[in-house]
């Protein structure tokens, strides 16, 4: 089996508020919201020039309590993979877009919030220890 490794890791402020909306074979809410991040260099002619790139975000279930924080302007890291999904349009064009599916959300602007209540990391699959569990008996205190 060959190794791959699909993760990004973005520091950036929400362009719009999220919008949720539940699945419609199943219970899971969805929520979307763009982020914003920037780039910064020096033009040919000395000045520097910013370049704002705009990202597509989903993340699957995510409380109220961290919707809470996720407003337009708020600066937030967004932890998890990239994926482009295709589909015909009504005109029978064929449509793809890139989106980046949330493992992990934290505000960076709220202070005064307790740190669950900060960031968000999605659930696990059982037994599965790569979302930052650790079995009790492997901890060093």
């Amino acid at each position: 089996m060959a190794f791959s490794l699909n993760k990004v890791q973005l520091i950036g402020r929400l362009g719009r508020d999220p919008e949720t909306r539940f699945g419609q074979s199943n219970n899971v809410s969805i929520t979307n919201f763009s982020l914003a991040t920037d780039y910064s260099y020096k033009g040919k002619d000395g000045n520097w020039v910013n370049e704002t790139t705009w990202h597509k975000v989903v993340s699957f279930n995510l409380s109220d309590g961290m919707k809470a924080y996720l407003k337009k302007g708020a600066l937030t890291y967004v932890e998890g993979r990239i994926t482009t999904r295709e589909w015909t349009d009504k005109e029978n064009i064929k449509r793809y877009t890139t989106e980046i599916i949330t493992d992990r959300i934290i505000p960076l602007g709220a202070r005064d919030a307790s740190p669950e209540e900060q960031s968000y990391q999605a659930p696990a699959a059982e037994g599965d220890m790569s979302a930052g569990q650790t079995p009790d008996d492997d901890l060093p205190f």
